[in-house]
C-alpha cells in the first residue's frame, strides 16, 4: 500500500489484510516537490509578470505541449544553451513524434521564436533560482474526494519489452516516459470488460480487450503493412454491443468486433474516395450509421448496405496551413461534423442534403491583440506543414462530442483553453473556458445533458455542468497520463468513466461512491 499527496513523500507499508489490523501511513513535507505536479500546475507556475512573459509562456503551453503533458519536459532543468537544444531537436519532430532529420523544414514558429524562449525558459527552469511560482491546488474534496479509481495496465508488445522503471503512480518519481506504451481510446463492453486501440507501430496489437475480472490482456491482431499490425486510433461502441474502429491495413477504413465471436471485420472506402485518416474519431448516429473523419472530411458508413458516403470539407486549406480533420461526432438528426484544427474552422455534414458547410471559430482575441506588428507580418506569411503548429490565438479544435438527447455540439479547444458550445439547429456558437487555463482533447456528454472532458495536460477528469456552468475537477491517480479519449458508459444504471492513459500504458475506470455507501465502509472498517 501506499499513500501520497503534493509536498509530501510518498509513504509504504506492506499490509497483510487477513491480520485485520491498522495500518498507519506517515507523509513527510518535500523541499522540493516539483517533479509532482500534474502539468496544468506547472504552466500555472510560468512567470507572466510581463507582455513578454505573457508570449513565452503561451508558446510553451501551444507549442510545447501539442504531443505531450509539459510536466514531462518542465521535471528537468536546463540553462539557456540546452533549451536551445532541445528546441532543436523538436522543431523537426513531427505530430507523432518522429524526428525528420536536421535538414527536414523546421517548426517555423518555434524557429521563430526560439531565442527568446530559450532564455525564458532557462530563467524558469534553469539551474539557478526559478522565476516559477509552484502553488499546489487544494486537496479534492465533497464527491471528488468520492470516487473510485481503478487502473487496469495493458503490457508492452512481445517484440518491445522496455524496462519501466515508471508506471506514474508515485508521484514523487515524476512524469514518466512513454515508451511501451500501446493504449490510445478505450470503450467498455457491455460485460464490463474493457477494449482498446493502439496507434503504435508493432508486430501484434490492432486493438486489445482487457478482463476486468481478471486483469488478463488478449491482444487481436489484422494484418498490415510490412509485415506490422495494422494500427487503429478511434473507437465507439454502439447499440448491440460492437466495437467499431478506424483501421489501416494499407488503406484506412472502419473495422467492426462482433461482441460474440470477436472477429474483425474491416470495411475500406473504395476508390476515389477518401480513406479514414487524420487523427480518427469514430462515433455512432441514432440511426446506427457509423462516422469517422478522413483527411478532408468526414465518412459516414450504413452498416446494412455496407456503403460509404464522403462529405468533404469547403475550405480544406488556407494560406497558412491544411485542414486535416481532427475530431468528429454526429447529433441526434444524424448529422456530421467534424474539427479542421490547424485553421479552427468545424465542417458540418447535412445528410438530408448530401452538402457540407462550415463554421469558422473566433480567434483569442487577448492574444491576437497581444501580438506586435512585426509577429502579425510574420504569421500572415507563415504556412504550417504539420497541424501540431499553432498561432498564439488559434483555437485548435481537436476531438468533439455530441449530446445524443439535445442539440448541443461539444468541442475542445485545446489552444484555446475553451469548450465552443454549437447549437446544432440554429448553429449559433459560445464559448466555455475551462477553469484554470486548462486544455480539453475530448468531450463524452452523459444522459443529464454533463460534458465530460479529458484534460491530457492535467491529469484530471472535468465535469461540467451546462445547467448551472459549474466545473468539478476529477484528479486521477497517476502521473503524466496523457489521455486523448474520454467515454462514459450507464447501461447497467451506473455511471462509468473510462480513460485511457496514453503515456502510461492503463485504462482508468471512475466510478462513484454515494454517502450511503461511506457509511457502509466505516461500519465494515469499525467490525
Amino acid at each position: 500500500m501506499w499513500a501520497q499527496a503534493l509536498t509530501y513523500s510518498t509513504a509504504k507499508a506492506q499490509v497483510e489484510l487477513a491480520a485485520n489490523k491498522a495500518q498507519d501511513l506517515r507523509l513527510d513535507p518535500l523541499k522540493d516537490f516539483v517533479r509532482q505536479l500534474p502539468g496544468d500546475l506547472m504552466l500555472e507556475a510560468l512567470p507572466e509578470t510581463t507582455e513578454h512573459d505573457k508570449k513565452m509562456k503561451r508558446l510553451v503551453r501551444n507549442n510545447c505541449t501539442g504531443c505531450h503533458t509539459p510536466s514531462y519536459v518542465l521535471q528537468h532543468k536546463f540553462d539557456e544553451t540546452g533549451w536551445s537544444v532541445i528546441i532543436d531537436l523538436m522543431k523537426h519532430v513531427n505530430v507523432s513524434g518522429i524526428y525528420q532529420g536536421e535538414n527536414s523544414k523546421p517548426n517555423g514558429i518555434l524557429q521563430f521564436n526560439q531565442k527568446d524562449l530559450a532564455k525564458y525558459l532557462a530563467d524558469a527552469r534553469g539551474p539557478g533560482a526559478t522565476s516559477m511560482k509552484f502553488e499546489p491546488a487544494p486537496r479534492p474534496s465533497g464527491e471528488a474526494a468520492r470516487v473510485v479509481f481503478r487502473e487496469y495496465d495493458v503490457p508492452p508488445d512481445a517484440d518491445n519489452t522496455p524496462v519501466r522503471q515508471n508506471d506514474g503512480h508515485d508521484w514523487s518519481l515524476g512524469t514518466p516516459s512513454r515508451i511501451g506504451s500501446l493504449v490510445h481510446d478505450a470503450w467498455s463492453d457491455l460485460d464490463g470488460n474493457l477494449w482498446f486501440t493502439s496507434n503504435v507501430p508493432n508486430r501484434h496489437v490492432t486493438i486489445g480487450r482487457v478482463d476486468t475480472k481478471t486483469g488478463a490482456v488478449k491482444f487481436f491482431k489484422v494484418p498490415g503493412a510490412n509485415g506490422l499490425a495494422a494500427n487503429t486510433h478511434g473507437m465507439v461502441r454502439d447499440k448491440d454491443g460492437k466495437r467499431w474502429v478506424d483501421v489501416d491495413p494499407g488503406r484506412r477504413g472502419l473495422g467492426v468486433v462482433d461482441p460474440k465471436t470477436e472477429k474483425i471485420a474491416v470495411h475500406i472506402p473504395p476508390a476515389g474516395m477518401a480513406p479514414t485518416g487524420g487523427a480518427v474519431t469514430v462515433d455512432v448516429d441514432p440511426q446506427g450509421n457509423v462516422w469517422a473523419s478522413s483527411p478532408t472530411g468526414a465518412l459516414r458508413f450504413d452498416p446494412k448496405t455496407e456503403k460509404f458516403t464522403e462529405f468533404k470539407s469547403v475550405t480544406p486549406k488556407t494560406a497558412n496551413g491544411n485542414g486535416v480533420t481532427y475530431g468528429a461526432a454526429v447529433d441526434r438528426d444524424g448529422n456530421g461534423w467534424w474539427a479542421e484544427m490547424q485553421i479552427d474552422i468545424i465542417g458540418r455534414g447535412d445528410v438530408a442534403t448530401g452538402q457540407a458547410s462550415e463554421i469558422r471559430l473566433a480567434p483569442v482575441e487577448s492574444e491576437l491583440k497581444r501580438a506586435s506588428a512585426e509577429e502579425k507580418k510574420y504569421y500572415d506569411g507563415f504556412a504550417a506543414h504539420d497541424f501540431n503548429a499553432p498561432f498564439p490565438w488559434s483555437q485548435g479544435p481537436r476531438r468533439m462530442g455530441t449530446d445524443k438527447n439535445a442539440d448541443t455540439l461539444w468541442i475542445g479547444n485545446s489552444w484555446g483553453g475553451s469548450l465552443a458550445k454549437i447549437n446544432t439547429k440554429t448553429l449559433d456558437v459560445s464559448y466555455v473556458p475551462l477553469p484554470g487555463g486548462m486544455q480539453p482533447y475530448h468531450i463524452a456528454v452523459d444522459s443529464k445533458h454533463n460534458a465530460w472532458l479529458n484534460v491530457w495536460t492535467a491529469d484530471s477528469i472535468l465535469r461540467l455542468d451546462p445547467s448551472t456552468n459549474t466545473w468539478t475537477r476529477f484528479d486521477l491517480p497517476t502521473r503524466g497520463t496523457e489521455a486523448r479519449y474520454i467515454s462514459v458508459t450507464e447501461h447497467t444504471g451506473a455511471l462509468q468513466v473510462i480513460v485511457p492513459l496514453y503515456r502510461t500504458s492503463k485504462i482508468a475506470v471512475m466510478s462513484f461512491r454515494s454517502e450511503a455507501d461511506l457509511a457502509a465502509l466505516k461500519a465494515q472498517a469499525g467490525r
